[in-house]
């Protein structure tokens, strides 16, 4: 193996000069398995960290410390534009070439309130340096410095709205529409008024995203010399992470960039500061927002130390978990008896300098912002004086170690923990590994929890801190002045406007355009770094797994090492209840795990949940079929994870709470119900394209039918409408509740998916997974899944958001068109070819892309969208692009290849594992997937071309959905049903 070769024949210690790089430290991190080397280069001095261990996702990062000076969020701007074209690499949009053409298994970057970071990763080390090698010369060398045009499309220009003629103008780009999406969250907005109000005099008070008030008014010239300053070599740290030769890449890294740019580094001018904000105490900070006024929210911040106090905020972590983590912790619990808000909520802000607690209250009742500090200096000030519950915050901290060795980070290991390390490194040079390094510090805080420590720890960051500060959004009917004065910004342009002007901002808008448009030349292409599909490997090889159905339960088997981990995962079928059934089968799983049963308090249960388990979680999902539409399998799912010494808490305790919660306490299913109410309605203005997708399909596909019925636009109006009666109805909800539980919860109606070894398998079975009971006789209700109904005009849904995301589709199957791994190829070219170009560079939206399945959707999507109408004839176009697909053979292999990459990507554990359960409830063959691999690795341009008649068939059925902005509906011309549907 090359990490482990490269260890054994090198010689790392400390001092020793490899490459260029010269050893530091090298130390040893149980965290990650491996060593730990830190080096600097010697001529251009930039840091460098190489986490050795035998992981085969390798990965690699730059940062630079960004901390912005204003609000026009020129760090988020340059984040997007340097990855638009290099001195080396001169195409318009390098990053999406590596997006269609490389084996990454992660390639972003990412904006922080005071750095940037680019990270990418992959399991080949030659496609590894290749994405090195065009981000390197992105961020170094980037040709925003001689195409003004990236910084228009990426930031802003203004252009001529509405009407031809009208005289309207309008401000454009695509992080400034992001931002317009971004800043559309009320509780975006609380959060920025907060930061500013905690640290006035440091870069934390400003918005690093960009305000969109404020992004028009950043210069092309301000621009170009904050990168000079920010991204240069002298400001930089890199991070390897993985088995790699290392050899080879600090060889590369030495002689292609550091020592030929040593010389620039720190030549252009000093960073922007970033320092220590003095102690203040700012209260009464509103900010008013026009949004509904359920939005209104509120919120305290308190300054919990330093990024240098690394124990002390781990301990925050796990006290913040214990004592507001759910509606049962002590301090949530006492506060929403208050009856402040809809929800409490509270965090850390943390990978920041100065990192802060955060107090949040969501859906405030009349007066809460102004009683909200005196209500938690009386909770927490009966916890520091003897009331915390010591069990509680052990659970708590059990919980993070779980988390912590599970390492399932959503994202590939190298990428999280660089991002994890800049956390202290970015501050501190000796603090390098102060943010992989846990296990010392868990010891640690179990030592002092009976010793005061956690009370102690409440005094001084909530009760007697000399930093705090607070803030409310207060909804308003008309745009604040922030807003206004962007409006007047533009209104005196229009009012300044004559021909000669119209006529210069026609004729940029046409140069932006053109440069949009341009193809890159082949000589350009040629310059890309690529993989052929001639290098593709064999697949790796997946775990086994089997269906025993020999027991009384069928029990699906995964063979996968899992870091001494169970997963116990307990199916039950939902064929037992009406289609009108279907939303309280949601609400159940929504309550259970969060109510007493008849042996334990809510309290007790949610301590143990803490303690003995990783995850316990209760949800409703549908598998369906490829080869038959109305063939569908709804499930509630009991999914439970924990540490192999407590296995048999895995089926203990979720077999208690499915079988003996209590339904009678309404007060915190009446609270339960609310949170999930503001969290959809969040999500529809947040993550619009999600419910747009998934309402577009309920047009057309069964399952889609059932999935809004138990998570969609049906169960949002359910849910409103069981608040709405709740008071008349509870007893009436309570029953049906637990008549539901046992119709459910029976042993002949559960499969089992567990993943583990034989022995934790045979303690979980015994400890009693089955529960020994079977379906009431006599019970006759059966799913009836109604008929999808194409509606005559589409519906848009109005959501308090400043943008708009919209969905069409259609089912493949109703074409007759099979599918095959040549979708895949299609999808990739559609999504980061034709709708990049069109949707994102050129309509200015911050994202689109073309999603088919094997089960027959195929969905177009926007996501922060200013336009309808030109989205939808951009989606109904992408057909007649697809006919005519003509990419050359470098480019064709790069569609294949990164959609190979993507099939192959490693999983997790748990991931893998809930694939191969759907591979059961989907009846497909798992050998399916080499099958629609070897399709993808051999398809021809020919038969992706092939499906372009689909894809237009599919969108001219027009059946389409959209979310966002009701300006932006209202003045669509497309034919749309308009729905208020949070105040209906």
């Amino acid at each position: 193996m090359a990490q482990a070769s490269a260890e054994s024949r090198l010689d790392l210690a400390p001092g020793t000069e490899l490459h260029g790089f010269v050893v530091e430290r090298a130390e040893q991190v149980p965290e990650i398995e491996g060593t730990a080397y830190i080096m600097r280069h010697r001529v251009s001095g930039t840091p460098l960290m190489w986490l050795a261990n035998d992981d085969e996702n390798m990965a690699f990062s730059i940062a630079f410390k960004t901390p912005p000076a204003d609000d026009t969020g020129v760090f988020h701007i340059l984040e997007h534009s340097v990855l638009c074209g290099s001195d080396k690499f001169p195409v318009k949009e390098p990053f999406v070439n590596l997006l269609k053409s490389s084996m990454q298994t992660f390639l972003n970057a990412m904006t922080y309130p005071d750095k940037t970071i680019y990270p990418v990763a992959s399991t080949n080390e030659q496609d590894l340096l290749n994405l090195m090698d065009v981000y390197l010369d992105a961020v170094l060398h980037p040709a925003i410095f001689h195409k003004r045009a990236i910084f228009e499309q990426e930031g802003w220009h203004v252009e001529l709205a509405g009407e031809e003629g009208s005289g309207k103008l309008a401000y454009n780009g695509v992080v400034y529409n992001e931002m317009k999406g971004a800043l559309s969250d009320p509780e975006s907005i609380l959060y920025d008024e907060l930061s500013a109000a905690l640290f006035p005099d440091t870069a934390y008070r400003f918005e690093s995203g960009g305000k969109p008030s404020a992004i028009p008014t950043l210069s092309y010239e301000e621009f170009l010399d904050t990168h000079r300053r920010h991204y240069n070599l002298a400001n930089a740290k890199i991070v390897l992470y993985g088995n790699m030769d290392i050899e080879r890449f600090l060889a590369f890294l030495d002689e292609r960039y550091l020592a030929p740019d040593a010389a620039e580094a720190g030549a252009d001018g000093a960073p922007n500061p970033l320092e220590l904000q003095a102690p203040v105490m700012s209260f009464g900070n509103k900010t008013p927002m026009k949004t509904a006024p359920e939005n209104a929210c509120c919120a305290v911040g308190f300054v919990v130390g330093t990024a240098a106090d690394r124990e002390r905020m781990i301990a925050m972590d796990i006290l913040l978990d214990a004592i507001f983590g759910s509606n049962e912790a002590p301090a949530k619990r006492a506060l929403l008896d208050e009856n402040l808000a809809c929800d409490i909520v509270a965090y850390m802000a943390d990978a920041m300098l100065q990192p802060f607690a955060v107090v949040q209250a969501k859906g405030l009742e009349e007066g809460a912002a102004e009683r909200l500090r005196p209500a938690l200096s009386r909770v927490l000030t009966e916890l520091a004086d003897g009331a915390l519950d010591h069990d509680v915050v052990a659970a708590a901290l059990s919980h993070a170690e779980f988390v912590m060795r599970e390492q399932n980070f959503g994202i590939a290991d190298g990428v999280a923990l660089a991002c994890s390390c800049m956390a202290g490194w970015l501050y501190d040079d000796d603090a390098a590994l102060d943010y992989l390094r846990y296990e010392d510090a868990f010891e640690s805080l179990r030592k002092k929890l009976d010793e005061g420590y956690f009370e102690q720890l409440i005094r001084e960051v909530f009760l007697e801190n000399d930093h705090v500060a607070d803030a409310e959004v207060v909804p308003v009917d008309k745009a604040p002045d922030d807003d206004d004065a962007a409006a007047a910004r533009l209104a005196q342009m229009e009012r300044e406007l004559d021909d000669e002007r119209i006529a210069a901002i026609e004729a940029d808008v046409a140069a932006l355009r053109r440069a949009q448009e341009e193809p890159d030349s082949p000589e350009a292409l040629a310059t890309l770094p690529r993989m052929r599909a001639s290098d593709i490997e064999q697949a790796p090889a997946e775990p086994a797994f089997r269906l025993d159905e020999s027991g009384e339960i069928p029990v699906i088997r995964h063979d996968v090492a899992t870091r001494g981990i169970v997963y116990a995962y307990r199916y039950y079928g939902l064929e037992r209840l009406t289609f009108e059934e279907l939303p309280c089968a949601k609400l159940l799983a929504m309550v259970l795990g969060k109510l007493a049963t008849s042996k334990h308090t809510a309290t007790e249960i949610d301590t143990l949940t803490q303690a003995k388990l990783g995850n316990l979680a209760f949800y409703t999902e549908v598998h369906e079929r490829e080869d038959d539409r109305s063939a569908l399998s709804p499930k509630l799912t009991v999914s439970c994870s924990a540490l192999a010494e407590n296995a048999e808490w895995a089926a203990t305790l979720p077999s208690e709470i499915i079988e003996e919660t209590l339904y009678d306490d309404f007060g915190k299913i009446r609270d339960i119900l609310v949170q999930k109410r503001v969290s959809m309605e969040q999500n529809f203005a947040n993550a619009g394209h999600t419910a747009a997708m998934a309402h577009v399909a309920s047009y057309y596909l069964p399952a889609a039918v059932v999935r809004e019925q138990i998570d969609g636009v049906g169960f949002y109006r359910f849910l409103k409408r069981t608040l709405a009666t709740f008071d008349n109805e509870k007893e009436t909800l309570a029953t049906k509740l637990a008549e539901l539980a046992r119709r459910i919860f029976t042993d002949d109606n559960c499969t089992i998916g567990f993943t583990g070894k034989d022995d934790d398998f045979n303690r979980v079975m015994s400890a009693g997974l089955a529960t020994g009971r079977t379906g009431e006789p006599g019970c006759t209700a059966r799913l009836i899944v109604p008929e999808p109904q194409v509606p005559a005009t589409g519906e848009a849904f109005v959501a308090p958001t400043d943008v708009t995301y919209t969905a069409l589709g259609f089912d493949r199957r109703l074409l007759g068109v099979p599918y095959s791994g040549a979708w895949l190829v299609a999808s990739r070219a559609l999504s980061y070819d034709f709708l990049w170009n069109e949707v994102r560079v050129k309509g200015g939206a911050y994202g689109a892309g073309f999603s088919p399945t094997r089960t027959g959707n195929l969905r177009f999507y926007s996501y922060r969208d200013p336009h309808v109408d030109e989205t939808l004839e951009r989606f109904r176009a992408a057909g007649v692009w697809l006919s005519d697909f003509s990419p050359s053979e470098p480019e064709m292999d790069g569609y294949i290849v990164s959609t190979v990459a993507g099939l192959d990507a490693p999983l997790k554990p748990r991931e893998l594992a809930r694939r191969q359960d759907g591979y059961v409830f989907a009846h497909i063959d798992p050998a399916e997937r080499l099958v629609t691999r070897s399709q993808v690795a051999n398809a021809t341009i020919e038969e992706v071309r092939a499906l372009g008649d689909a894809v237009s068939q599919a969108a001219s059925k027009n059946i389409a959905c959209v979310f966002g902005n009701r300006e932006i509906i209202e003045s669509a011309k497309a034919d749309f049903t308009v729905v208020d549907l949070l105040g209906e």
